[in-house]
């Protein structure tokens, strides 16, 4: 992708965290750095915060750009710091390592060297402030500021050991399971594939991946399992109406609107993109206007959704249903224009915040299916994750950030679901994947938690979110278990996979699931420093995530390990293949889809064994899930006189249950049993569950 910003998008040398092994990069290996005041601290499990202040600095240091940072005078800071903490300290704790100045405009990074000067950890982004979170190992280290931009500024520092946020525990619900989807060989840059888009139309079931110039339609059989698809590139070219199609492009987008069907595609072009859009799933396509007047010059966003009811002067001026916006980064600012005739042509854009609130780059644009408020996520807000939100149809825009969160380095996605809660899934300052809910629009922020903890995944990147029922959403990341620096091409070693986590409570709670258990998407290091790093950007920037119309997860990524590549101990080959990864079975994003049992007492009989009478009833389980803990009460002339033993039974099979005699006095009686009778087991169809006979005695 073509990078505006270069304190926000130039290669990272060292990652935000690694684990306890150092890292030998260089660090300043020309000339000393300057000493901070106070010079040195310490932190022990009963002291547990040091500060200090450094600057003013008047001249830029941006040799980290090429890999390794240099100092001289006046072009790096010391502090050193000496840190105690007993055996097994680092269980619940982390050393936090801050440092912030008073313009944003400005840049810094800090580096985090062990004794022998190799770095631990570092923090290289344009936040404000920068930090680093990293294992609060005994030793002696020095917290290394590097001027990248200063404009004069001085740095205040803070050092501090701080407990390591309280995880709740992992979902007990069955995490949904997926399948891979590859695009067909014979698709000329089925290979070129990086950074794409998916979305899906509800009104018939297709999906869309959208890479660079291609677009690429999926269309699914349900009637077996795993599922089949048919895949057709249906791209945009001039033969099809869209004269711009396939010519050129610095960044591609795609968007599918999910209830009208229509398809964008659109090709970044400076302050401006060359988008074109079809209403019959790719068989033609019309030209669109592209964007609004002064949108920015990168990293755009196409979404749509509602109209908002407090939208100033926001009324379709077409029979299109939804608004539809364009959003994107310029050099001192981030805009987004809206559309009231379908993408056709934008209004002016409009600011949603500047360099003075949030770093550049901000992730993909997601509207409010119940009110059309829109959200657009940013890594670095004042050091925190945050989303830009307009609740008036994209006329003013606000910043709203999740205090317990920490900036990072992969662009974070938020869902919408469909009564406004907000999910916002993010790689954290120590490279796990983090998720948060707000209720309020991005007010306030809960449940704040690491969803990768339970399968140990320490390094994250591409988050993809997508909500469907308001209490329902899923978590996409690309994850890797082994802790370091994944952007170091020679010292990194780990496997990439696939990960999915589903929460059905609200994100109270996550089922997480590693999609591709036995095929890595990558093996070694991904760069995601913008357009100076070497061949591990092979999946570029991002990757994407849908819901079908049944609820189905469906995630858009580039497979960077193929071939030989994916067998066990191959080699990376750096490629990008075009994949989805299709939720296969579970419960879904919307329950009125979900798999689930249904119980009915197919036969009920009464026989006479001396004295007694004794029922007997078949249950049997037409559903298509289990059913566990059944138990069955039978009632007498609306009397209980007992209840069975609880019992599993699988979707298709019957089991008898009988119960004990009864005794019974002359005249008719009505015996009846009731299957679940306290409501407790969720059914398709909860009006079968009982049944009834008349006795004469």
């Amino acid at each position: 992708m073509l990078k505006i910003w270069p304190s926000t998008n130039r290669p990272r040398p060292q990652t935000l965290l690694v684990g306890a092994t150092a890292l030998l990069v260089a660090v300043g290996a020309a000339g000393p750095a300057l000493a901070a005041t106070p010079a040195s601290g310490s932190l022990s499990d009963s002291s547990t915060s040091a500060q200090w202040t450094a600057g003013p600095f008047a001249a830029p240091n941006p040799t980290g750009t090429t890999g390794n940072v240099s100092c001289g005078p006046e072009l790096c800071d010391d502090f050193a710091l000496h840190v105690s903490t007993p055996a097994g300290y680092g269980d619940t704790h982390q050393l936090t390592v801050k440092v912030g100045w008073g313009n944003a405009a400005a840049d810094f990074d800090v580096y985090l060297l062990d004794h022998s000067g190799a770095v631990v950890a570092s923090a290289a982004s344009s936040s404000d402030p920068e930090v680093i979170v990293a294992p609060p190992t005994s030793g002696d280290y020095t917290v290394r500021v590097v001027p990248f931009a200063p404009l004069g500024e001085s740095v205040s520092g803070t050092a501090t050991l701080t407990d390591v946020p309280a995880n709740p525990a992992p979902s007990t619900a069955t995490p949904p399971t997926f399948s891979q989807y590859g695009a067909p060989q014979s698709f000329a840059r089925a290979h070129d594939a990086g950074e794409p888009s998916l979305g899906s139309s509800h009104k018939t079931g297709a999906s869309f991946y959208q890479a660079l110039y291609d677009t690429y339609r999926a269309t699914w059989d349900d009637s077996s399992s795993p599922s089949k698809v048919t895949w057709s590139d249906v791209s945009a070219t001039p033969a099809k109406g869209c004269a711009t199609g396939g010519s050129k492009s610095l960044d591609p987008i795609g968007f599918t609107d999910p209830k009208t069907g229509r398809v964008f595609e659109s090709q970044l072009a400076g302050k401006t993109s060359l988008m074109c859009y079809s209403d019959d799933e790719g068989s033609t396509w019309s030209p669109s206007q592209g964007g609004g007047l002064n949108s920015g010059v990168d990293h755009q966003t196409v979404g749509g959704g509602p109209y908002s009811p407090n939208g100033v002067g926001a009324l379709p001026t077409s029979t299109y249903a939804n608004a539809v916006y364009y959003c994107s980064q310029d050099v001192a600012d981030a805009n987004c224009a809206s559309s009231h005739d379908g993408g056709t042509t934008f209004g002016p854009a409009v600011p949603m915040y500047s360099l003075l609130d949030c770093g550049g780059l901000h992730g993909h644009v997601k509207v409010a299916p119940n009110d059309g408020t829109v959200y657009v996520p940013n890594k670095s807000c004042g050091g925190n994750q945050a989303v830009a939100v307009s609740e008036d149809g994209g006329t003013t825009w606000s910043v709203r950030k999740d205090p317990a969160s920490t900036a990072g380095d992969s662009d974070p996605s938020v869902g919408v679901g469909a009564k406004g809660t907000v999910y916002m899934g993010y790689q954290a300052a120590d490279g796990t994947p983090r998720v948060a809910v707000s209720r309020d629009k991005g007010k306030t922020w809960t449940d704040d938690q690491n969803v990768g903890a339970s399968l140990g995944v320490h390094n994250t990147v591409f988050p993809a979110v997508v909500a469907g029922d308001d209490d329902r959403a899923s978590f996409a990341f690309i994850g890797s278990t082994t802790p370091g620096n994944y952007q170091d091409a020679t010292a990194f070693k780990g496997d990439w996979h696939l990960y999915v986590s589903t929460t059905y409570d609200g994100g109270k709670s996550w089922a997480t699931v590693d999609t591709t258990p036995s095929d890595p998407v990558q093996r070694g290091s991904i760069c995601t420093g913008g357009t100076t790093c070497g061949n591990d950007r092979n999946l570029l920037d991002f990757m994407d995530a849908t819901v079908d119309r049944t609820g189905r997860v469906q995630v858009g990524y580039a497979d960077g390990c193929t071939g030989a590549c994916a067998q066990p101990g191959g080699a990376q080959n750096f490629d990008a293949y075009a994949t989805i990864a299709r939720q296969q079975s579970g419960n879904t994003l919307y329950a009125a889809y979900d798999a689930l049992p249904n119980l009915a007492p197919t036969t009920l009989s009464v026989a006479k064994a001396g004295a007694l009478y004794a029922a007997s009833t078949t249950l049997t389980n037409s559903g298509k899930a289990v059913a566990s803990g059944v138990t069955s009460r039978l009632f007498v002339d609306g009397v209980n006189v007992g209840t069975s033993a609880a019992v599993d039974l699988a979707a298709g099979r019957s089991s008898t249950v009988a119960f004990p005699g009864v005794r019974l006095g002359k005249g008719t009686h009505t015996v009846l049993v009731a299957v679940d009778p306290d409501g407790r087991i969720r059914e398709s169809d909860e009006s079968d569950n009982r049944r009834q006979t008349q006795v004469v005695r």
